[in-house]
């Protein structure tokens, strides 16, 4: 008797490849990059119009967020809490903006 492999259930040409690889996506939608950050939709688009976080690539007509570019502003944003003088936060001031 031949041994048959198993049966691979036939895939629509237009339909996305999904994979079962461990792996995060590189480019993300406002949802999933606020959900990568542990935060709020709103309080990511939020800090995305101040500033604080990178503002989205176009591509096509979708706004995409590279998860390169997330890491770094944390990285960044880490960085200037812990350069902060603490008389300075004391009365107010902010050196960093």
């Amino acid at each position: 008797m031949p041994i048959i492999g198993p049966v691979l259930p036939r895939r629509r040409p237009d339909a996305k490849l999904a994979d079962q690889l461990a792996y995060a996506p590189r480019m993300l939608r406002a949802d999933r990059a606020a959900a990568y950050l542990a935060m709020s939709t709103s309080q990511f688009l939020g800090m995305v119009a101040d500033g604080e976080m990178p503002k989205p690539i176009k591509m096509n007509s979708m706004s995409l967020w590279d998860r390169l570019e997330l890491d770094s502003a944390v990285e960044d944003w880490k960085e200037r809490r812990r350069s902060r003088n603490t008389v300075d936060v004391a009365l107010g001031i902010d050196n960093h903006e």
